[in-house]
């Protein structure tokens, strides 16, 4: 059994990380538990390295609670690039040693919501508030309510947790040491 700890108590996120893992591992069964710790940024990180920092605290407050083989972190943020705002969310997911990250897809925000989000909303509350909706980050989200939900909040981070397994699912190629070998690709 593969226990697989979300740093998070929102839905959307902790079926994207059993989505994820059930794919990358289908072999494995695979137990997933929820935990909430603080991220230690703002509520709505407004930078990249912020939203990167949120989503490493997440999985490691994570690893020091509970028992567990993979421990995730996910952290939506915003950041301003020019005259615009874009939105995007950094996944890391922490397994021994090992720490391993990656980025969604970035998207930019119409101007009424960088409005909204300029003056102290959350992304999340800001969508509701501009379109009459009530918890859109605990369902489809900014990116579903933007794209009528073709593409949803909980399929937007699946894909991001896939990319960071991939360094699970092949270890030699990042220089790590395959277990039941001696050494590693590199020789080590």
């Amino acid at each position: 059994m593969t226990r697989v700890i979300v740093a998070s108590n929102n839905p959307v996120k902790v079926r994207a990380a059993a989505e994820a893992f059930r794919k990358m591992m289908p072999a494995e069964a695979i137990e997933v538990v929820r935990v909430v710790v603080p991220s230690g940024v703002a509520d709505q990180p407004m930078s990249d390295e912020e939203t990167f920092r949120g989503a490493l605290n997440r999985a490691r407050r994570a690893s020091a609670l509970l028992p567990g083989d993979f421990f995730v972190g996910i952290e939506g943020g915003v950041e301003i690039k020019g005259s615009e705002m874009e939105s995007f969310a950094w996944v890391v997911v922490l397994s021994g040693d090992t720490v391993s990250k990656s980025r969604t897809g970035t998207f930019y925000l119409p101007s009424q919501l960088v409005d909204l989000v300029n003056q102290g909303k959350e992304l999340g509350e800001a969508t509701d508030l501009l379109f009459g909706k009530h918890g859109s980050k605990l369902s489809g989200g900014t990116v579903g309510t933007l794209t009528g939900d073709i593409i949803d909040r909980t399929r937007y981070y699946e894909h991001a947790l896939i990319l960071a397994l991939a360094h699970f699912k092949n270890p030699e190629l990042y220089g790590e040491p395959v277990p039941g070998r001696a050494g590693n690709a590199r020789g080590l």
